[in-house]
């Protein structure tokens, strides 16, 4: 066995090990002695460790696996080896004791992506059935660590709901509709960073520009809204104002489909956002400090709209139209020679700068949004604290965040395969003659590009 793939194995078996230290018990009923104690040094060491894990360790070695870099491999088995000691310290504390509930059940199942991403892992190490099954090895630990980030900020949030006991009961609802949108606009946020920073080439050889992608998913989700946001035979405020919110966007998103044909920019999704937050910056609350906090919710919603305006309206290059058209399949407009020199100024370079504007922005919309709940805001409300200091404090976790996901996003265009490609562009802003909106020429579409999102062969 090769020296890699002893080291792939280590974690493998830490990871035998810690399955039977599960004895620590979730329980269905707390008294009120084990609910108010103290949570103790080892549970603090648990919550450390897989936060650093999977909210850092876990998403870097998954940028560090696209890039093809050879740190790839150490860094995900260090990652496997601190996730298995972090499970058997989530279940060997003392002092505060927790219902039984989705986090416990959790822990549990991901060791079944845990467990084929390792294997796949040691597998594609061995570089045997190189012809027959390991293309498809590599496809499947692709699509596995691509999901580490998404079940990692799953779990980190279901640990802090468990921690606070929240969710339970008739609050269900409101948590599913809080945390399930606040971290879809945090998810919007990220996508629309990484295709403005490294999506270029992406971009071009699907042919679609980004707000089609975002019609259609804008469209779908406002279906789902309009028939599962009203239960029971009577009609509250808030039912109503959800629901029209639904229709709001399928009805959007289906014009925003239309006019985002051909590879033609829209600010149509940018509308809806507007839209939405104007909505939530009037949704009265029980509480004046929830109200608030609603409020600057879709303030900062807005803005993130206007931005986004702004950016798809005058900061992209100027355009002109093609000289060849096969319908569909072809922008009906390009860059000028203008546009390249626009670029090529000042202009270009304050445009780029300005795009992480809606994109900063809708990340911190979604972290106001997941804090707006009435369990946390009844909580900060007891604690004595003004809604300034709450906001400022989700904002302050939006520029950690944020700065997290830039990182990411810079690490991936200058390591392993890119690190040459980026030394020669000087950084990973696009390039002052970019036509990422505009389709690549038939003739180059199999040309290598130097930054490519979700090639995993």
């Amino acid at each position: 066995m090769s020296r890699h793939t002893s080291v792939a194995c280590m974690p493998l078996l830490l990871l035998a090990l810690a399955i039977p230290a599960s004895a620590h018990e979730h329980h269905n009923e707390l008294s009120e002695e084990q609910a108010a104690a103290p949570i103790d040094t080892i549970l603090w060491l648990h919550i450390f460790v897989q936060t650093a894990v999977w909210g850092v360790l876990f998403p870097t070695g998954m940028v560090l696996g696209l890039s093809r870099s050879r740190w790839h491999v150490p860094l995900q088995s260090v990652g496997f080896a601190l996730t298995a000691a972090g499970y058997v310290l989530g279940h060997s504390h003392k002092g505060r004791a927790f219902l039984a509930g989705i986090h416990g059940t959790m822990a549990n199942v991901m060791f079944i992506p845990i467990a084929l991403q390792l294997t796949l892992g040691i597998y594609l190490k061995l570089h045997i059935h190189e012809r027959s099954l390991r293309p498809w090895a590599v496809r499947l630990h692709g699509v596995v660590g691509k999901a580490y980030p998404i079940l990692g900020w799953t779990q980190m949030l279901f640990g802090a709901i468990t921690v606070r006991g929240y969710c339970r009961g008739d609050n269900l609802g409101q948590c599913l509709a809080h945390y399930i949108m606040g971290s879809g606009f945090i998810a919007y946020g990220t996508i629309m960073a990484i295709l403005l920073l490294v999506g270029e080439a992406w971009i071009r050889r699907s042919g679609r520009s980004p707000e089609w992608w975002d019609s259609w998913v804008i469209m779908l989700w406002g279906i789902v809204n309009t028939f599962t946001e009203h239960r029971g035979a009577v009609w509250s405020v808030k039912d109503m104002q959800h629901t029209i919110l639904g229709v709001l966007w399928w009805t959007g998103g289906a014009l925003g489909v239309f006019l985002s044909r051909n590879n033609q920019r829209s600010v149509v999704p940018s509308l809806i956002i507007i839209l939405t937050g104007w909505a939530m910056s009037e949704h009265a609350q029980a509480l004046m400090l929830s109200t608030k906090v609603h409020a600057m919710f879709g303030h900062t919603l807005m803005l993130a709209g206007l931005t986004r305006i702004v950016e798809v309206s005058f900061i992209a290059p100027k355009y002109a139209p093609l000289e060849v058209s096969d319908g569909d399949s072809h922008s009906d407009h390009t860059l000028t020679d203008t546009g390249r020199e626009e670029m090529s100024t000042g202009f270009g370079a304050a445009g780029r700068a300005f795009r992480h504007l809606p994109s900063f922005l809708l990340v911190a919309a979604g972290l106001l949004f997941m804090s707006a709940t009435d369990e946390e805001l009844d909580f900060v409300h007891d604690l004595d604290m003004d809604h300034v200091t709450y906001v400022l404090i989700m904002f302050s976790v939006a520029f950690l965040l944020y700065t997290l996901i830039v990182t990411l996003i810079n690490l991936y265009a200058t390591s392993g395969r890119n690190a040459i490609a980026a030394a020669a562009d000087n950084g990973i802003e696009m390039a002052p003659a970019s036509k990422w909106y505009a389709r690549v020429p038939v003739a180059d579409v199999d040309a290598e590009p130097a930054h490519v999102i979700g090639d995993d062969e």
